[in-house]
């Protein structure tokens, strides 16, 4: 067993494991629910992993939610060299992007599946792997809602300096490598779903300044612009205003799991 695994919660450890899906680590959690449970792919920060943050789990589960949380590439028990330094990102969502839907389709043949609704999927993540859910919702899929925080859907303006702030981890890269898996870049082809948005006002890392413009973007795609939810602080507390949301961190999860359920649909909460 992992050490990360084990320094879960109880709670979470008995409705939880960890396994691979099409070679990429995964934690599923399922809740006590009499009937399928629909489920959120969740994908964690650069520099984490995807236990991180058990209670947003824990939460899901209470609600009748089920996850399916993956390690990005280079991140948590990927083997392989540590992929954590900004100037790898592009090669991380990259990689998890040509990943994603292999692991979310190995996922229905584990011993878990028919537990689980895969006909109520959403998607979702923080920071980087925010960008990946952002950027994957671009193209043709089933994912019936979305929820991110702490991202940013207009990587070109996250790396140029001469549209925003130079955030203190800046990474020269060259936008022939940001273009494909830019989500500003492909919304032309993005289909309306609930999407749900977190942020601080005040993120020193993903500046809010670029989810606030791809937001507006976005909701020309939608004939039902307040499908899209965006919530903001104007400070939380959290480390650089991006590690979580510090004081307002129960608030954000609960809104988050009010959101997924609205769009989910939960049949039950869980037994327990």
């Amino acid at each position: 067993m992992d050490d990360r695994f084990r320094q879960l919660p109880r709670s979470l450890r008995e409705r939880a494991r960890t396994t691979t899906l099409a070679g990429v680590p995964a934690l599923i959690a399922t809740p006590q629910t009499a009937a399928p449970a629909p489920v959120m792919v969740w994908m964690h920060g650069r520099t984490v992993d995807k236990e991180l943050d058990p209670g947003r789990y824990l939460r899901w589960l209470r609600a009748g939610i089920a996850t399916i949380a993956l390690d990005l590439p280079g991140h948590g028990e990927r083997p392989g060299p540590r992929l954590h330094d900004a100037e790898y990102t592009p090669r991380v969502l990259a990689q998890m992007l040509g990943e994603l839907d292999d692991a979310v389709a190995a996922a229905r043949t584990i011993d878990e599946a028919p537990s689980i609704d895969f006909g109520r999927i959403g998607i979702g993540g923080m920071s980087a792997g925010g960008m990946v859910a952002l950027r994957r919702l671009c193209d043709s899929h089933t994912f019936v809602c979305a929820a991110v925080e702490s991202t940013t859907g207009w990587l070109a303006e996250l790396y140029d300096p001469t549209l925003t702030e130079t955030p203190p981890w800046r990474a020269d890269h060259d936008p022939a490598v940001i273009e494909p898996i830019d989500p500003m870049r492909h919304l032309n082809t993005w289909r309306p779903i609930p999407l749900l948005v977190l942020h601080s006002e005040a993120d020193e890392t993903v500046p809010f300044l670029g989810m606030r413009a791809f937001t507006d973007k976005l909701r020309g795609q939608y004939d039902h612009p307040a499908e899209i939810e965006l919530i903001t602080w104007p400070e939380t507390g959290a480390p650089s205003e991006h590690a979580g949301f510090g004081r307002v961190a129960a608030e954000a999860k609960s809104i988050q799991t009010e959101f997924l359920v609205r769009h989910l649909k939960p049949l039950a909460s869980a037994q327990g």
